[in-house]
């Protein structure tokens, strides 16, 4: 039988850098998004986090509490609407106006 070890958590993990990241700053990951919770010189390791709500933000469009977003990476922004340039960012834990540029997004 296949055995686990136990790591960590998990919420949190070292990143390296493929370009510079800033503090905040919205990272697309294979399938899903990170933010770097601190300045990341490109090459170096630091620390992403995979978990929590964040504003983050949005293209203009209506979205509904309970709603999968993805993150645009053309656009860099979180879209209702998956596509070739989308990975899942999270869900919308409140309400957002089409005229919105802002939603607030559970990620992970």
């Amino acid at each position: 039988m296949a055995k686990a070890e136990y790591i960590q958590r998990g919420d949190n993990f070292d990143y390296t850098a493929t370009a510079n990241v800033a503090y905040m700053e919205i990272v697309p990951l294979a399938s899903r998004i990170g933010v770097a919770l601190a300045e990341i010189p490109k090459g170096e390791t630091g620390t992403l986090t995979i978990v929590g709500a964040f504003r983050l933000p949005a293209l203009t469009e209506k979205l509904d509490v309970g709603q999968a977003v993805y993150w645009d990476k053309t656009q860099n922004a979180v879209t209702g609407t998956s596509g070739a340039n989308t990975v899942p960012a999270g869900t919308v834990i409140a309400a957002k106006e089409q005229a919105g540029t802002l939603a607030l997004v559970r990620i992970g």
